[in-house]
């Protein structure tokens, strides 16, 4: 059975930084595509960033420079560091993975295969 599990969600004040995890069971997350994406109350759900197999990171233009994606394979967790939050960052966000192409949500359907339920980031201004 595959699950992912995000935590490291909290509040925080704008400037702040937090790291989100995305701990992985039932799947290599080595041999996966991951992202991390949130939605915010009345928002579509938007990408963040993602990493592939081969550790090749994307990023939304809105996060670049303050959003770092990374995984430690030993541990078959994906992080999301993130810095200079502000408060428009605050949203519910989720990982996702799948074996076969890089998760994404368009026009407000997401497409991937496992979804986590999400960790709250609220940011304060």
């Amino acid at each position: 059975q595959v699950q992912l599990v995000e935590s490291g969600g909290g509040s925080v004040q704008a400037g702040g930084s937090l790291r989100l995890s995305c701990a992985a069971s039932g799947v290599t997350i080595s041999s996966y595509y991951i992202g991390w994406f949130r939605q915010a109350p009345g928002k579509e759900r938007e990408g963040v960033a993602g990493i592939d197999d081969g550790g090749w990171t994307t990023y939304a233009d809105s996060m670049k420079g303050r959003f770092t994606i990374s995984r430690d394979n030993t541990k078959n967790t994906v992080y999301l560091q993130m810095s200079s939050l502000k408060s428009e960052d605050t949203a519910m966000y989720y990982c996702a993975a799948d074996r076969y192409f890089r998760p994404y949500c368009n026009s407000g359907s997401c497409y991937g295969s496992y979804w986590g339920q999400g960790t709250q980031v609220t940011v304060s201004s």
